[in-house]
């Protein structure tokens, strides 16, 4: 959606190319803890210690629901390093929205549904599956590129000069469509055969490379 970067609200961090590596930081984190969580299921189902179906939907619910509590409270309220929706001329309602919505709401239908599986419901190694498929297809989903978006993103690495980021553009018979003020980030209508042109120059990230960027290919700054 684009509503806000992860550290958006923090002082001294006003770089674009700062506030997209530290979202890629983060989307990074929650891959990691995925896998771990994922390898920790699998174990437990190996020694015989595997958790029943019904409790396992439950509990994903109730961890979805605690982790956007925490991120309200933490994130928006006692930190302030975002808020959901900044340019709102109410972001206080739209914290509360996703307080209940994405936080509350899941965590009272994990319990529920936990308390209604009950002890004797079996294990479910296809919950399991459907968990690393869904984990796995997620973030080979968020790499691709959107087929109706025809401009190319382009993050350079810090140290690389404006004046450079303009020969790079010009080498690569690019046209620039937007650029932060630091020209460390980018948004170009450039042929697609001659994005790889500017790693050679510079570049960190370019979207709809083939290179692993996250769902940072799907930025439009």
């Amino acid at each position: 959606m684009q509503w806000h970067h992860l550290l958006c609200l923090v002082p001294g961090i006003d770089d674009m190319r700062l506030q997209i590596l530290w979202d890629g930081y983060f989307h990074l984190l929650m891959y990691v803890l995925a896998a771990v969580a994922l390898w920790g299921l699998w174990r437990a189902h190996r020694r015989g210690g595997g958790v029943p179906g019904a409790h396992l939907g439950g509990a994903m619910l109730i961890g979805f629901g605690g982790w956007h509590v925490l991120d309200s409270v933490l994130s928006h309220w006692v930190l302030g390093i975002h808020r959901i929706k900044l340019d709102s001329p109410n972001p206080m309602l739209w914290d509360l929205i996703w307080f209940f919505v994405f936080g509350l709401a899941p965590m009272a239908a994990g319990w529920a549904v936990m308390k209604r599986g009950g002890p004797g419901s079996g294990r479910s190694v296809a919950a399991m599956l459907a968990l690393t498929a869904t984990t796995a297809g997620a973030g080979l989903w968020s790499m691709r590129p959107p087929p109706d978006q025809p401009l190319t993103a382009v993050v350079f690495r810090p140290g690389v000069e404006a004046l450079s980021v303009c020969k790079a553009i010009d080498e690569m018979e690019a046209q620039l469509v937007w650029a932060d003020p630091a020209m460390g980030v980018v948004i170009l209508d450039v042929a697609p055969e001659n994005r790889w042109g500017f790693y050679r120059r510079g570049a960190m990230l370019v979207s709809g490379s083939g290179v692993p960027a996250g769902c940072f290919n799907w930025s439009t700054a």
